[in-house]
């Protein structure tokens, strides 16, 4: 998980002057409101995407972590230590 956020660390900042940018374009320059529209799209159709990515890439790590949890409980209570196995 410390990668991904390292990894991410200035992107979504940069990502969201952009963002800003292409959006106060339009009112700031008008003539650049048709050639800015389809850049400013293009942008927020990126940034869904990617936040639909990591959504899903940190449900499969929960999962596999929960997973994992329900693994090495069920390794405890089976080798006798059941009352271990409960506490966390």
């Amino acid at each position: 998980m410390a990668l991904l956020e390292n990894g991410l660390k200035g992107f979504v900042p940069n990502m969201l002057i952009g963002v800003g940018i292409a959006i106060a374009a339009p009112i700031l320059f008008p003539a650049a409101a048709a050639g800015l529209r389809p850049v400013a799209k293009t942008l927020i159709r990126g940034a869904v995407y990617i936040a639909d990515s990591a959504k899903g890439l940190v449900s499969e790590a929960g999962e596999q972590l929960s997973d994992l949890v329900a693994e090495v409980r069920a390794e405890a209570a089976a080798a006798g230590n059941g009352a271990k196995a409960g506490k966390s």
